[in-house]
């Protein structure tokens, strides 16, 4: 036992190297994506709804394709481990930056935008999400939330120092290049350093014996007929998950709403101000470390003081009024000064994402957690889909000269109010002792499938 305890802490410190070096290369391209879009698509504008459009064209195609894929990918990594199902979307997501690495001029950024479109629709969030449920394979349930938050604030380092970095680079096209040179390190690490998943999470069966979840499930199997293996998850395996508790529903209708209000904050915020601002590259990285810097704070040394009085419902709710509050800011800014001062708010407001994880995780049992994990994020893609067919055609009317009344930020102040629907339900959401100590080789075993 001792010795499982050693490699599953000796997994998850190369699991968060392993996040910390993919998303550094991920985030360091963020706050030059606006310009390069604009350079390619409006030259010399400081205002384009073709771009709007064009990148909520590409967001809800993603949403479209991640909603079918990611509850898939969950369910494999479950039966054929956490590694092999990490390896294929880090390794994909190296040539869209290779070709914005090469040349920026319009042809090559279309060709960016069409293999972008398609790579995202299997991989947007995979990493996310199955670093998750590698997280739920090695921690106890009284730990996740923790090992969840400062997963995340591993995630707010590459944050900072991706945008950090990018803040001081000399040129857009040595952004790229380092950002494709980096997604390379973290699959060769990955690949090398990485152990899989430990698989064989501690329960207690129905007996009251204290066994592996592989154990039981192989002593299961030595008493029933099998049917071959499914590796597909259909409508009704979704549907089955939110039957798993009413405390899981809940929890989907504040994955949904929650982010269905950020991608609409998303969408619109860095065309907004460049529009109302004239923000540049170094500027949006000047806010994207702020926001890390807080989401560091609040992970790495807030929240792990919070778990400890409050429970994962009441971090949730705290999370999202204050992220409803700063999105609501931003849509009222003005001046530059409030658009930092809102995003300060971030120490808060980055409580939401490991509380409903953890919450989520709660409610499954171990053979479930990728499953769970993809279903959420699946879910998470259709709120992607919906936002754009919303809030693109919100944000270019207000920002143009057409707008029916002069209020530029009104498609934030928009994603404010649906956030605030997450936060009632979040609200309502009542805390329980997890589902996964009890039954688990009766509730559901992925061999009999």
């Amino acid at each position: 036992m001792v010795e499982k305890a050693t490699m599953s802490s000796w997994g998850l410190s190369h699991l968060f190297v392993t996040v910390f070096l993919f998303n550094f290369s991920h985030f360091m391209v963020v706050p030059a994506m606006t310009d390069v879009s604009m350079a390619a698509l409006c030259p010399r504008q400081d205002e384009c709804s073709f771009a709007i459009y064009l990148s909520g064209f590409q967001q809800a195609i993603i949403g479209i394709g991640s909603l079918v894929t990611m509850p898939l990918i969950g369910n494999l990594s479950d039966h054929y481990g956490r590694k092999l199902l990490l390896t294929f979307p880090m390794t994909l997501a190296i040539f869209p930056a290779v070709i914005l690495a090469y040349s920026r001029e319009r042809v090559f950024f279309y060709a960016y935008y069409v293999l972008k479109t398609l790579i995202s629709m299997v991989s947007e969030g995979t990493v996310f999400f199955i670093a998750h449920a590698y997280v739920a394979d090695n921690v106890t349930v009284q730990r996740r939330v923790s090992i969840f938050g400062l997963l995340s604030g591993i995630s707010s380092c590459s944050f900072v120092l991706g945008n950090l970095l990018t803040r001081f680079l000399p040129s857009t096209a040595s952004v790229f290049q380092v950002s494709a040179v980096m997604t390379m390190v973290s699959v060769v690490y990955m690949r090398i350093f990485l152990p899989e998943s430990n698989m064989e999470a501690m329960v207690i069966d129905v007996s009251g014996k204290e066994r592996t979840t592989y154990e039981c499930l192989l002593e299961k199997k030595s008493v029933n007929n099998r049917r071959p293996l499914r590796t597909t998850i259909s409508l009704q395996d979704s549907i089955s998950l939110l039957k798993t508790s009413w405390i899981f529903t809940q929890a989907a209708v504040v994955a949904f709403f929650s982010m269905l209000g950020e991608l609409g904050q998303l969408s619109a915020l860095m065309y907004y101000l460049k529009a109302e601002f004239h923000f540049k590259k170094d500027q949006f990285a000047d806010l994207m470390i702020i926001h890390g810097i807080a989401g560091i704070i609040s992970q790495m040394i807030l929240m792990p003081m919070l778990v400890r009085l409050l429970n994962e419902e009441k971090l949730l709710a705290i999370g999202l009024a204050f992220n409803c509050i700063h999105i609501f800011l931003f849509s009222v800014a003005w001046a530059p000064w409030v658009v930092y001062l809102a995003t300060t708010l971030q120490i808060l407001a980055v409580f939401a994402g490991p509380s409903l994880r953890s919450i989520v995780s709660k409610q499954v049992g171990p053979t479930e957690q990728g499953k769970a994990q993809g279903f959420i994020t699946g879910l998470c893609s259709f709120a992607g889909i919906i936002s754009p067919l919303v809030f693109s055609p919100l944000t270019a009317l207000f920002l143009s000269d057409h707008a029916p009344f002069h209020f530029p930020g009104f498609s934030l102040m928009c994603a404010a109010f649906i956030v605030m629907i997450a936060f009632i339900q979040s609200v309502m959401i009542k805390a329980s002792p997890s589902t996964v100590s009890n039954s688990i080789v009766d509730k559901y075993d992925p061999l009999e499938q």
